[in-house]
């Protein structure tokens, strides 16, 4: 299994765990890497609707992980809101076009211009992994003056960067919570591997339970994994706020992502519900 996230699966599936392996991917790798070798477990944004309608319904999700707000965050004294952003500003984001920020920055192009205007952000976007974005931003000579942040660099960055401000948010353009996390596979691999599929789903489920429970066990095993140095405290602080408090496993807003991916023409099925492209196990979740 191959994943951004490390799940403890080995006691609930015995002998049949084999090997598992973790690898971290940005959001074109994951779609690469799993339309090449079709065989695992990865955890990742929006773009597993690509893939879902890219193989023909060969992929679904298996459930959520988290509805943690992105926000944008600008140190532009100019830019307080999107309307503000003209040419020549960078805007950074993971993968331009396909990453959950671009796509949430084409469905708020197409409120404020217009549906044929969708793409009126994405020669503003710059491809720059969030640690990279976080330098640049603390950077005051860098180009990078805006970036939409996931949790938890937007924390950071509104921490550490001089005059940084949040321009707007997912829940703002989405109109609610979104799912920013989800765990998905070939339908191939979770009817070879049920065992490996229940598991995953359990482990999800524990996950959240301890989040909620045990916040500074939750860190600290963030901190084991992810060799991140900042406070236990301060991480602590930051995943009982707002924007970091849902860790919900059903869908959230995704069929919104749907509807403006099938508008554009990127994904040319559109799905009756999100029921179409996740496994049957969150099927009786009120999920959208």
């Amino acid at each position: 299994m191959r994943s951004t996230a490390v799940l403890d699966v080995r006691e609930a599936i015995g002998a049949d765990a084999g090997h598992v392996e973790t690898v971290a991917l940005g959001d074109e790798g994951h779609l690469t890497f799993c339309q090449a070798v079709l065989e695992d477990l990865l955890a990742t944004g929006a773009g597993q609707l690509l893939l879902w309608d890219r193989t023909r319904g060969g992929v679904k999700g298996i459930c959520a992980s988290t509805a943690a707000h992105l926000n944008l965050i600008s140190r532009e004294p100019r830019i307080k809101s999107l309307s503000d952003f003209k040419e020549g500003d960078k805007i950074a984001v993971p993968t331009v076009k396909t990453s959950t920020q671009a796509m949430l920055l084409q469905m708020a192009a197409a409120k404020l211009f217009g549906p044929d205007k969708y793409n009126q952000f994405d020669s503003l976007t710059t491809q720059l992994g969030h640690p990279d974005a976080y330098v640049a931003m603390k950077n005051p000579t860098h180009e990078i003056r805006s970036h939409f942040a996931a949790p938890p660099f937007h924390y950071y960055e509104m921490s550490d960067v001089p005059g940084a401000h949040v321009v707007t948010n997912s829940v703002a353009i989405i109109g609610g919570q979104s799912t920013q996390g989800q765990f998905f596979t070939t339908t191939k691999f979770a009817d070879a591997n049920p065992k490996w599929i229940a598991s995953v789903f359990a482990a999800a489920e524990e996950a959240k339970a301890i989040i909620a429970a045990d916040p500074e066990k939750s860190v600290e095993a963030y901190r084991e994994i992810n060799n991140d140095k900042t406070e236990t405290a301060t991480l602590v602080d930051l995943i009982k706020t707002p924007a970091m408090s849902d860790w919900s496993l059903l869908p959230q807003g995704t069929m919104k992502f749907a509807e403006h991916l099938n508008r554009i023409g990127t994904m040319k099925t559109m799905p009756t519900s999100f029921k179409d492209y996740y496994l049957p196990m969150v099927h009786g979740m009120a999920g959208n």
